[in-house]
């Protein structure tokens, strides 16, 4: 005999839209693309899943590879049409108006 299942099973497997909550709702069905505003431009931002990351990247911000698997964001100017996007890191994303002018060693 096998043991008696204690919690329930669910039916409905999608996830429910809040009533007056699009922006949140959008965030979880799409992945997340937002537009963001800095002193560096207005870009368009996406997080990247680990399940979804499976190349390697070179992150900008610090010119370190970002592994397969690793959660991260990818962003590109609000302007282009995502020619120009990038990988970073999610902490690299969030520091990038602080940081001086690096340049990669050669």
């Amino acid at each position: 005999m096998s043991p008696r299942r204690n919690t329930p099973r669910r039916r409905d497997r999608g996830p429910k839209r809040p009533e007056g909550d699009d922006d949140s709702f959008i965030d979880r069905v799409t992945g997340g693309q937002r537009r963001v505003t800095g002193s560096d431009g207005e870009w368009v931002m996406r997080h990247i899943s680990g399940s979804a990351a499976v190349k390697h990247y070179r992150c900008p911000g610090c010119y370190q590879d970002i592994p397969p698997g690793m959660p991260h964001i990818v962003a590109w100017p609000a302007g282009s049409k995502g020619e120009e996007r990038r990988h970073w890191h999610s902490s690299c994303w969030q520091r990038r108006e602080h940081r001086s002018v690096r340049y990669p060693r050669r």
